[in-house]
């Protein structure tokens, strides 16, 4: 199986389990935090459904309708996952006010503390094994999920202390508080998200340090060439440059430069694909 697939299918097992944890758990404590919280988790799962999708769908190969491959669906999706992130924040500030204003207790307070440290840990661990193989691949799709459960495992562990502080203090409006605070934190990372995933979408160029790798190999041969750009799509990336070339080489001899420029970049930046259009040198005068 695709190694991205199934790290995807990893992270909507553990999100099924732990929204039903804290779904459970929050209707017995009556705490709008750990609500906030299954709600939080609710659109972890969503994230990693379209996630699971994306990056089954960015590795099928270029055809006629898409020339250029399915990359840019990993960004569609990371887009699509800012916005539920958003939406979850809103909702979840929504419910804290409503619990302000009614002034409820929370109860059982013990249950609610260990569920909320389980699942911190369980976050903890599947949101490594998702940022390990989103570096390897570089995946947006599946960085993007494990963002949402980096941030997951903070927002747990605030909740976690919030509720340690009304068992100990007795000051019940300390939980809607916290599941402001916890919204506020989303509302953050819905942001870093949105910008990361829609820019591709743009077609924005690759990061600086990578154009300048590519400048780099093209310094070294001692070539001229003009137009460069770059852009990516999901976790493929696109090079396109104008070579001068001596109207004095053979046609092999221009074909090998070549070949050798775009075996280098290809080595070089991962994912890439290198489109060179060779230019007589003359031209240019």
């Amino acid at each position: 199986m695709n190694r991205k697939v199934a790290t995807a299918r990893l992270s909507i097992i553990s999100n099924v389990i732990l929204i039903l944890s804290k779904l459970g758990v929050g209707i017995i404590t009556g705490s709008v935090s750990i609500i906030s919280e299954m709600i939080h988790s609710t659109m972890d799962l969503l994230a990693a459904l379209i996630a699971f999708f994306a990056v089954k769908i960015s590795d099928v190969p270029p055809d006629k309708d898409h020339p250029y491959g399915h990359g840019k669906y990993e960004n569609i999706s990371g887009v699509t996952e800012a916005i539920l992130i958003f939406i979850a924040s809103i909702w979840i500030i929504y419910e804290a006010v409503k619990k302000i204003i009614s002034h409820e207790q929370v109860e059982s307070i013990g249950i609610g503390f260990i569920v909320m440290v389980f699942s911190a840990v369980v976050n903890f661990i599947v949101s490594r094994k998702l940022y390990k193989v989103a570096k390897e691949t570089d995946s947006i799709a599946l960085e993007a999920d494990a963002l949402h459960l980096k941030v997951d495992v903070y927002t747990s562990l605030g909740v976690a202390v919030g509720l340690l502080i009304i068992w100990l203090t007795g000051l019940n409006f300390l939980d809607p508080v916290v599941a402001i605070l916890v919204a506020i934190f989303i509302l953050r990372e819905s942001f870093i998200l949105l910008k990361k995933a829609y820019k591709p979408l743009l077609d924005s160029p690759l990061e600086n340090n990578e154009i300048s790798i590519i400048e780099g190999i093209l310094a070294t041969h001692y070539v001229k060439y003009h137009n460069l750009r770059t852009r990516r799509a999901g976790n493929y990336k696109f090079v396109d440059f104008h070579l001068e070339m001596s109207e004095n080489l053979s046609v092999k001899e221009s074909h090998d430069i070549c070949d050798t420029l775009e075996s280098e970049i290809q080595n070089a930046i991962k994912n890439s694909e290198v489109t060179i259009h060779v230019e007589c040198e003359c031209i240019q005068k």
